[in-house]
C-alpha cells in the first residue's frame, strides 16, 4: 500500500474476560485500509469479524479489551483515546451499519429527528440546516418524497427503506470510514442489489473507505476491492478480489467457495461440499494452524506444532496467506460431492394441488367505523407439487409467499379456492380442527429455529413433545425415537439433554428439522430455512434436506429469496408477485429465457461470487403496489423494464403456455421475450 492507510491494525490482540479467565478472541491481526478503499471481511460465525469491527471503535463492552498491538485510525491509536475523543470519532469520522436496521433506529422517534440529530450533535448545525441536510441525504439514498419520509416512524417503512435510512444516518456526517456488518443479510435479492449498488455509488461519490463484513461472498465481490478471509480470529488469506476468488490458496478459502450453490449447478449434478466440523472455541485454540482439525491438506507436526506466519505469495503482489502448504497446493477447481441423494422420477403422483386459491384480509377503521378495502394477499393461485420433489416459491417480501405457507399449514384459512393434500380438502381447515393424521402429514421448518425451540426446555423435550402430540409415543419408545431423529439430522444423540442456547445456529436448525420430521410428514414446508446461516452450515442443511427427501419420498415446499439456493435445490419453481403466480415451471425452464420480466429482474440481482461474471443489472424502481389497490392490468406494470404500453396498465395479461408445463403471465409473446432476454444474458 503506497499511501498512508486510514486504518491499520498492527498485530492487534482483543480479549474478553469471563469467569473462565481471559478469552483471546483476536490473537494478533494485521491489515490496512487505504483512503477510499473497500475491503471485505468474510468467514463463518465465531471467526471474530464483528469483534474486529467493534474493536476499531473500541466498543467492546465491560468484558472486552484491546490487549496488545495497535489499532490506528487516521494516525491515532484507538486504545489511547480518551472517552471524549472516542465520542467525537464515533459517528463523525467512523460510522457503522448493522445487520438489523432496527438496532440503529429508535422506534419512538421520527426518521427525520434521528437523521437531524447526527449533524446537530457532531457539527453543531441548527435545526433548519440539519433538516436540509437530511433531505439531501434521503435523495442520495434514493428515497423519494423525502418530506413524507422525515415524518414517519421506523415501523412505517419497509426493511429496505429502513436500511437506506441507516446508511443515510451513517453517511450524513461524511465519515472517513464506514463499517458495515452483514448489512443485507435479511433483505430480498432486489433490495439487496439496490443497497449494494447504493453503497458502491456513495463510496465513490464521498471517497469513504468501507470495511464490509459478510458471509455472502457474492455481495463482497459486488462492493469490495480487496478481501480478507478470517478464521478463529486470524486473517488466513488476504488479497484483491480477483486474486482470492480466482486463485484461493488457503484450504479454508477453498472450502468456503466449494460450499456455494451457483445459478449454473443443481442437486442432480452433485451435492454441495460443506466444511466438516465447526470453528473451535477460542479457549481451545491449538498451538499450530487453527484450521488444522478441519483441513483436508493438514500435515501433522508441520501444521500443528507452532504458529503459522502470514506470508506473501510469489508473483502476486498484495496476496498473503497463512498456510505452510500454500505454494504446494495444486490450482483450485471447485470440488463436487459424490452424487447419490437425488432420485430421478419419470412421473410422480400429485401430493398437493392448489386451485384458484385466494386470501383476503378485511380491515376496519375503528370498532364502529366503516370498512376499508380488503388486503388481497393471495389471488388465483394455481400450483401443483408432486411426491418426492421440491417446489420452490420465490419473490420479494409482501408477495404472499409466507401467507401461502400459512394457509397450507392451517395457520390461516383461504377466502376462496381449493387446496387438496393427497385428495383431502384443507383450504378452509384451521390446524386446530384438522384430524391428527392431517396434522402429521404437513409440518413446517421456520427461518429462525429459536421460534421453534423453547429456550427453557432441552431440545430432546421439543422433539419428544412433537412425538407425544403427533404420534402418541411415550416412555422408552419416545426416548428412542428422539435419539433416532437426532441421528437422522446428523447430530449426536447426547445433544438431547442440552438447551438451545448451548447449540450453534446450524445445530439448532437441524433440531428444528428433526422436530418437523417427528410426525413422518408427507409435506415439509420450509420458510427461508437457510437464509441466516453461514455458507458451510447452509450447504450441510441443503444436503440434509435432499437426503431426507430422497429417503422419505416427501414433498418439500421451499420458500426463499436466495435464487442460487433455489436453482440448486428445486425441481419446480413458482415466482410470486403481489399475491399472484406470474411464472411457474421446471427449474431448468424458469432459469432460462424466456422468463417473466420480474423473474429476469430477480435473476439479474443475484450477487455472484465471481469477479468475471457479466450480465445486465435490472434495477426495479419503487416498492410493490399496495395489496389494497391491485392494478387493473398487470400488477408488475409500474416497475416493469419491459413495459410495452397502456395495455400493460389496463388489461390483465394472458397466460403463455410453453413446453413442459412452463407458464408465464405476460403481454409480451414468448418468442419476443426469448430474443430480448437471450441478448441480455449473452451481453
Amino acid at each position: 500500500m503506497t499511501e498512508t492507510p486510514i486504518l491499520a491494525l498492527e498485530n492487534a490482540r482483543i480479549s474478553y474476560f469471563s469467569r473462565a479467565g481471559e478469552v483471546n478472541v483476536i490473537p494478533g491481526l494485521t491489515f490496512a485500509l487505504a483512503p477510499g478503499e473497500a475491503m471485505g471481511l468474510v468467514g463463518e460465525s465465531g471467526c471474530g469479524k464483528s469483534t474486529v469491527a467493534l474493536g476499531i471503535v473500541r466498543y467492546l463492552g465491560g468484558a472486552g479489551r484491546i490487549m496488545g498491538g495497535r489499532i490506528v485510525f487516521e494516525g491515532r491509536d484507538v486504545a489511547a483515546m480518551t472517552v471524549g475523543e472516542l465520542r467525537a470519532m464515533r459517528g463523525r469520522r467512523v460510522a457503522m451499519v448493522y445487520q438489523d436496521p432496527m438496532a440503529s433506529l429508535n422506534p419512538v422517534m421520527t426518521v427525520g429527528r434521528q437523521l437531524m440529530e447526527v449533524p446537530m450533535l457532531h457539527e453543531g448545525l441548527d435545526e433548519r440546516s440539519a433538516r436540509a441536510r437530511a433531505l439531501e441525504m434521503l435523495a442520495e439514498v434514493r428515497l423519494q418524497d423525502g418530506e413524507s419520509v422525515l415524518g414517519r416512524y421506523p415501523h412505517q417503512l419497509s426493511g429496505g427503506q429502513q436500511q437506506r435510512i441507516v446508511i443515510a444516518m451513517a453517511l450524513i456526517a461524511e465519515p472517513a470510514l464506514l463499517i458495515m456488518d452483514e448489512p443485507t443479510t435479511g433483505l430480498d435479492v432486489t433490495v439487496e442489489a439496490a443497497v449494494l449498488d447504493l453503497v458502491r455509488e456513495l463510496r465513490q461519490r464521498h471517497g469513504t473507505s468501507v470495511l464490509f463484513i459478510s458471509h455472502n461472498l457474492g455481495t463482497v465481490v459486488r462492493v469490495c476491492d480487496r478481501i480478507g478471509v478470517m478464521y478463529a480470529g486470524e486473517l488466513v488469506e488476504e488479497g484483491s478480489i480477483r486474486q482470492v476468488f480466482k486463485n484461493p490458496r488457503h484450504p479454508y478459502t477453498r472450502g468456503l467457495l466449494d460450499c456455494l450453490p451457483s445459478l449454473g449447478r443443481d442437486k442432480r449434478q452433485a451435492p454441495l461440499v460443506p466444511i466438516p466440523g465447526q470453528v473451535a472455541p477460542a479457549l481451545a485454540r491449538p498451538a499450530g494452524c487453527g484450521f488444522a482439525a478441519r483441513c483436508p491438506h493438514v500435515e501433522p507436526g508441520r501444521c500443528t506444532s507452532q504458529a503459522i506466519p502470514v506470508l506473501p505469495l510469489a508473483n502476486e503482489a498484495g496476496h498473503r496467506v497463512q498456510c505452510v502448504r500454500a505454494a504446494e497446493l495444486s490450482p483450485w477447481e471447485r470440488k463436487r460431492g459424490a452424487a447419490g441423494a437425488v432420485v430421478e422420477r419419470a412421473s410422480s403422483a400429485i401430493t398437493l394441488k392448489i386451485d384458484g386459491l385466494e386470501k383476503l384480509y378485511r380491515q376496519r377503521r375503528g370498532f364502529f367505523g366503516s370498512g376499508r378495502a380488503p388486503i388481497r394477499a393471495l389471488s388465483g393461485i394455481d400450483l401443483i407439487a408432486t411426491k418426492g420433489e421440491t417446489l420452490a416459491i420465490v419473490g420479494e417480501s409482501g408477495c404472499g409467499k409466507s401467507t401461502l405457507a400459512k394457509v397450507l399449514a392451517g395457520l390461516e384459512t383461504a377466502s376462496a379456492g381449493h387446496v387438496e393434500l393427497e385428495g383431502t380438502e384443507v383450504a378452509s381447515a384451521r390446524v386446530e380442527s384438522r384430524p391428527l393424521a392431517l396434522k402429521r402429514s404437513i409440518q413446517m421448518v421456520f427461518q429462525n429455529p429459536d421460534s421453534t425451540l423453547n429456550p427453557s426446555h432441552s431440545v430432546g423435550y421439543a422433539i419428544g413433545r412433537a412425538l407425544r402430540r403427533l404420534r402418541r409415543l411415550a416412555g422408552r419408545e419416545e426416548t428412542g425415537e428422539v435419539r433416532r431423529l437426532l441421528e437422522v439430522v446428523k447430530l449426536p444423540p447426547e445433544l438431547a439433554g442440552r438447551k438451545p442456547d448451548r447449540l450453534s445456529g446450524g445445530q439448532k436448525q437441524r433440531v428444528a428439522i428433526a422436530r418437523a420430521l417427528a410426525g413422518n410428514p408427507d409435506v415439509i414446508l420450509a420458510d427461508e430455512p437457510v437464509s441466516a446461516l453461514d455458507v458451510s452450515v447452509q450447504a450441510s442443511i441443503i444436503n440434509l434436506l435432499n437426503e431426507i427427501q430422497a429417503e422419505r419420498d416427501a414433498t418439500l415446499i421451499f420458500i426463499s429469496h436466495d435464487l442460487s439456493v433455489v436453482r440448486y435445490l428445486a425441481d419446480h419453481v413458482a415466482v410470486m408477485y403481489l399475491g399472484a403466480v406470474v411464472e411457474f415451471g421446471r427449474a431448468a425452464d424458469v432459469f432460462a429465457p424466456p422468463f417473466h420480466p420480474y423473474t429476469e429482474a430477480l435473476l439479474s440481482a443475484v450477487p455472484v461470487p465471481d469477479p468475471d461474471a457479466q450480465g445486465t443489472r435490472i434495477v426495479l424502481e419503487g416498492p410493490l403496489p399496495s395489496a389494497t389497490e391491485v392494478p387493473r392490468g398487470c400488477p408488475f406494470s409500474g416497475r416493469c423494464p419491459r413495459r410495452i404500453g397502456a395495455i400493460c396498465d389496463e388489461t390483465p395479461p394472458p397466460t403463455l403456455q410453453l413446453a413442459g408445463g412452463h407458464r408465464i403471465v405476460c403481454h409480451i409473446p414468448a418468442d419476443e421475450l426469448t430474443q430480448l432476454q437471450s441478448a441480455s444474458v449473452s451481453g
